[in-house]
Parts: C-alpha cells; structure tokens; sequence
C-alpha cells in the first residue's frame, strides 16, 4: 500500500497483541501482583520512545511511593477499586478514571478493596518496562501466583538505571484493615 504522491515515506511498525502475548511479570512485594509490557522500544521502532502496559493490584498491595525526574505517566484504570495518592492527596480509582501525573510528583496506588485493582499505563520517555522486568520473575499463561517475594537486593540501582528517582525520607506506607 502506498500513499499517493508520496513514494519515499518511511513507514512505521504494526503490532497487534493477543490477550496472552506481550512481556508478563509477577511484581514483588508490597505490589504483588502482575505486569504485562504490551509496547517498549525494544520490540517496535518507536518516533518517541515510550512503554506501555497493564498492572494487576492483589487487595491489601501497593504500589509504593515514588517519582520519576524526566517522565511522563499516564494510567487508565479499567477494573477494581483503590486509591491514587499524588502528592499527598487520595484519589478514588475505579474504571473509568484516567490520571496525568507529570515529572518529579510522588504517586502510589493503593488497592484496599477486596478485588483485584487493574490499570493501563503509558510512560515517556520509556524505562519503567526494564524496571519491571528486572525487579520481576517472568510470567506465563496459566500459571499461578507464586508465594510473595521480595524486591531484589539490588532494587536501588535498578530504580536508578531506568524511571526513578532516589528513594523518598518520607514515604507513605498504608495499612489494611484485617478482613472479618
């Protein structure tokens, strides 16, 4: 297929994933949960390099505090419900919110519901993929969740090297109240 009257465009890359391709991780602890990275840099030509993806949020998990110095993210929340905590402001997530959270803002989401929280997320400048997979244990169709695990010792350089900023003094650390 051509575009008429331009015969030197550059096209750029298809890619149309099924529910169980992309690259899927299990998340250590406080998260819990999964990744699937749908879209990175390294499987596509990307203009502008960004990622994209999906997180799955056990109840009583979080994703703890942080900030990126030079990204952009935006998540799209599909299923489930929790809280979005942005510079010290709770936020209800449930399907249908979308949130903006510009360079150097400290986020978290909490799921303190009795479901699974899931959302889509886009960041850019790319890195949060790598991050997940380097903190991750890869995940296959069918599988089961494994026993929770904790981060890696290395998680700070790690968190360096791809989208984060140093650790916060002050993070928030929520609790759960024990289900009856």
């Amino acid at each position: 297929m051509s575009i008429p009257g331009q015969d030197t465009v550059e096209y750029g890359d298809i890619l149309v994933l099924g529910p169980d391709e992309g690259k899927d991780y299990w998340q250590p602890v406080p998260a819990n949960g999964s990744i699937s990275v749908r879209i990175d840099p390294e499987i596509l030509k990307i203009q502008s390099p960004f990622s994209l993806g999906t997180q799955t949020l056990p109840p009583a998990s979080y994703v703890r505090e942080h900030y990126h110095p030079i990204h952009d993210e935006v998540l799209h929340f599909i299923r489930g419900k929790g809280k979005a905590r942005i510079d010290g402001v709770e936020h209800i997530v449930e399907p249908g919110v979308t949130i903006f959270v510009g360079r150097n803002r400290r986020h978290m989401f909490i799921n303190d519901s009795d479901g699974e929280l899931h959302w889509l997320w886009f960041i850019q400048p790319n890195g949060l993929e790598i991050f997940f997979r380097d903190i991750g244990i890869e995940k296959y169709p069918g599988q089961p969740a494994p026993e929770p695990f904790p981060r890696p010792k290395n998680v700070l350089d790690i968190e360096k090297s791809t989208s984060f900023g140093p650790p916060l003094k002050d993070p928030y650390i929520p609790t759960f109240e024990a289900k009856k």
